[in-house]
């Protein structure tokens, strides 16, 4: 729990104080997102087919915290760092060096508690290696689609 509860203030103070590109209507959309597709995603691989978990095996208090305030600013920043007017392999570079510090930190969350809060059932760091990338397109392409919205509700009012 000492690990979440570091991980938790740190990444926050990162999020937030690193932000220069994202509204606030934007980080309320990313967090809302980033909560109800990870409850989504960790409802099947977790819960259903034991894949991994917060904790223990069952949903619990503690397991609240992992789902609602470790991960959205994770994704703020992100968002805020994303070379979204760069060229192709900026990008793809800017993806690849975040994913090798997503995996560093997920192997850091599976020592032991206090420090740890993550277990493996049948998930190995390598699932993550693969479905990671593709959650970050994702989350680009949600975003993509809140600043489309924003930008047609600002013409709306002129």
């Amino acid at each position: 729990m000492i690990g979440l509860l570091i991980a938790i203030i740190l990444f926050n103070i990162i999020g937030f104080k690193t932000n220069k590109k994202l509204s606030g209507n934007q980080i309320l959309h990313i967090w809302m997102f980033t909560i109800a597709f990870q409850t989504l995603f960790d409802t099947f691989i977790d819960y259903k087919y034991h894949g991994y978990w917060y904790f223990d095996h069952e949903p619990n208090w503690r397991g609240i915290l992992p789902h609602t305030i470790l991960i959205p600013p994770v994704n703020i920043f992100f968002l805020n760092w994303y070379p979204h007017k760069g060229k192709f392999i900026q990008k793809l570079v800017f993806i690849i060096i975040f994913e090798i510090f997503m995996l560093i930190y997920e192997y850091l969350t599976l020592l032991p508690e206090p420090w740890g809060y993550f277990h493996y059932g049948w998930w190995e760091i390598w699932h993550a290696a693969i479905v990671n990338p593709i959650l970050l397109l994702i989350l680009l392409g949600y975003y993509r689609w809140v600043c489309i919205l924003e930008n047609k509700a600002l013409l709306r009012k002129v």
